[in-house]
């Protein structure tokens, strides 16, 4: 099983005006979202045991959220409920079909976690992901690295670090909080996006380097259609290009990149910080072209509509 920490909310889908004669009116679709809310149903879509870990609402949209993890088998038993509004994103396409974010939710259920509520977790707990925008709230970012420090020497810890500005712009405190997680963290994935947005002075692959220090096994970063570089300290680095695809839109990709790294992981017995330690590099690049083809399904079609597991090759 993994435990998946971090946001779950509502994004609101702009769609553009059919015509002018419909200005202003605009029309919304509202789908459940979140990066790590979209990476424990991309788990528990791809056949692995997973738990978020989150506060979430009492009002409508919370209790919508909670029908949707039950429905797709994500464990529910470390959810925090919330007398607090549910967050909303507003979700609009650019001209290359990349996503824009607006954020609503001064009092975030997803920000409310203490060190109280942090669980303790049995043997079946065999990885922990963190990511997004819940690592640089308060009081759930500072328990987040209690979790993590508490955890690293005996669970595989994974990070998707996922800036959203418009949420925290203090770019000096998402870099010191992702050091401390990187510091604790034995896998990362990261958008070339992101590292552009944290070290704007530094090429992207210095920026990723960076990160291979403490207790780190693989960076890799992302780079929409470009493919993927990842980084070992045991076998260097090189890139795999991405898949050829009909992007309807890119929400929900690196989500889906992150839940397929982590089921291939699980399914080889390699989901231990030994484990990923030892991978040679023809089971590195497996490891990542499966990830790369789940990832193209979602850009494939409309959303965040993560793949099934029988989507994908056997392992």
């Amino acid at each position: 099983m993994f435990l998946v920490c971090g946001e779950a909310l509502f994004d609101f889908f702009v769609d553009q005006p059919a015509s002018a004669d419909c200005w202003p009116q605009l029309r919304y679709q509202a789908v459940p979202g979140g990066s790590p809310f979209n990476v424990a149903i991309g788990l528990a879509r791809l056949g692995q045991r997973a738990t978020l870990f989150s506060g979430v609402s009492e009002d409508f949209l919370g209790r919508q959220l909670l029908a949707v993890l039950e429905q797709e088998g994500v464990d529910c038993r470390h959810l925090q409920h919330r007398q607090l509004p549910t967050t909303l994103a507003l979700v609009g396409l650019d001209a290359a079909g990349k996503p824009q974010y607006s954020f609503y939710g001064d009092k975030a259920p997803e920000a409310s976690l203490s060190l109280a509520d942090l669980p303790q977790l049995d043997d079946a707990v065999q990885g922990i992901h963190v990511g997004s925008y819940a690592l640089v709230s308060h009081p759930t970012g500072d328990s987040l690295q209690q979790l993590v420090a508490r955890e690293s020497k005996q669970r595989l810890i994974s990070l998707d670090p996922n800036i959203r500005l418009n949420v925290e712009p203090d770019l000096n405190r998402w870099r010191s909080v992702l050091d401390f997680h990187a510091n604790h963290a034995h896998l990362i994935k990261v958008s070339d996006e992101d590292l552009q947005l944290l070290y704007p002075d530094l090429p992207v692959e210095e920026a990723a380097r960076r990160w291979l220090g403490g207790q780190c096994s693989l960076v890799i970063l992302t780079r929409g259609g470009d493919g993927v570089t990842v980084f070992s300290p045991h076998h260097g680095e090189w890139s795999l290009p991405a898949l050829p695809v009909d992007v309807v839109d890119s929400v929900g990709a690196g989500d889906t990149f992150q839940a397929a790294l982590l089921c291939h992981l699980a399914e080889q017995g390699l989901a231990s910080p030994a484990a990923l330690d030892s991978l040679d590099k023809v089971q590195i690049n497996t490891l990542l072209q499966f990830a790369i083809r789940a990832a193209a399904i979602t850009c494939s079609r409309r959303g965040p509509d993560l793949p099934r597991r029988a989507e994908l090759p056997a392992a």
